[in-house]
């Protein structure tokens, strides 16, 4: 593991991780994987959802916004996560997925926080 954990492969509703299977929204810090990520308002991603990327302070954050993009990510949320000296790249899932493994390949201190439906 260059830069993290490395995604083997994600469908609707389904990812796996360094060959472990998730069906649930997942957040991937350096260090490892939290499954069974929930946000407040569902669809909308606040910061406040983010408190465990922002204890890691990665310096890019990866965030798939489900398999059609349909979670939003609010000019407030990618303001603070800046302010925190986070990037912020944002993304339909299966993109974000792509992204993530590339750049984690190349050794960067990346998160990703992955919606895995709509």
């Amino acid at each position: 593991m260059a830069g993290g954990p490395q995604i083997d492969s994600y469908k609707f509703g389904r990812i796996e991780i360094d060959g472990q299977t998730y069906t649930d929204d997942v957040i991937i810090l350096p260090d490892g994987v939290r499954g069974g990520w929930w946000r407040e308002e569902g669809h909308r991603l606040k910061v406040s959802d983010l408190s465990s990327v922002l204890e890691a302070s990665p310096a890019t954050l990866v965030v798939g916004q489900g398999a059609y993009g349909r979670m939003t990510v609010p000019t407030e949320t990618i303001a603070s996560l800046e302010e925190a000296g986070i990037e912020t790249i944002c993304m339909p899932t299966a993109l974000a997925v792509e992204i993530y493994n590339e750049r984690s390949r190349r050794g960067e201190n990346l998160a990703a926080a992955l919606h895995l439906t709509c």
